[in-house]
């Protein structure tokens, strides 16, 4: 039963779903984390592999086959960029080429639940949780909702590929959203 859900899932994220995409990165994010950080020992190093590995993923979901295990593939994903990363020893993996009609699919202009509720906050509150965030989730926040560039400029303005935005940007309000409930609740 869990399976055919998560095919479900899969199937609304080949279609373009928002929704869809969020909640395989919510189901897996972990899993492909600790992984990664097992491999690297480095925290930041394995959090950015993890984005790595989901924007390949999401660039190349219509390549997945329901035969296999979603997870194994998201594995196999994060450990052949692992081995680039080894290879390349700290130097910037290069980034995917990107399907444009593909990244279009992922609604930059609705509103997410996270979006929403980051909005509702008062500023000044808003600016101590964005501060708990690491640098580079501070950064796509300012970027996207204080200095309100597209996803298009905010992939220009820090030299990666736009779904790395997306899926960093995705990550980046979750996180600011746990830590929103966390202190209100």
């Amino acid at each position: 039963m869990v399976e055919k859900n998560i095919q479900r899932t899969i199937e609304a994220a080949k279609s373009g779903s928002q929704l869809a995409y969020k909640d395989l990165l919510t189901m897996y994010w972990g899993d492909i984390y600790r992984f990664l950080l097992a491999k690297c020992q480095n925290e930041y190093e394995a959090e950015d592999l993890t984005i790595k590995t989901f924007s390949r993923a999401f660039d190349k979901l219509d390549l997945y086959k329901a035969k296999y295990s979603f997870k194994n593939w998201l594995l196999t994903i994060a450990s052949h960029l692992f081995l680039d990363f080894v290879r390349s020893q700290n130097r910037k993996i290069e980034s995917v080429d990107i399907d444009k009609e593909k990244i279009n699919k992922l609604v930059d202009l609705v509103p997410s639940p996270e979006d929403k509720l980051i909005q509702e906050q008062h500023l000044s509150e808003l600016l101590q949780y964005i501060k708990q965030l690491k640098p580079h989730y501070r950064a796509v926040i300012n970027l996207r909702y204080f200095q309100e560039y597209s996803y298009k400029e905010i992939a220009e303005e820090l030299g990666e590929s736009l779904n790395n935005v997306k899926v960093r940007l995705l990550r980046a309000r979750k996180l600011l959203s746990e830590l929103i409930r966390k202190q209100k609740g």
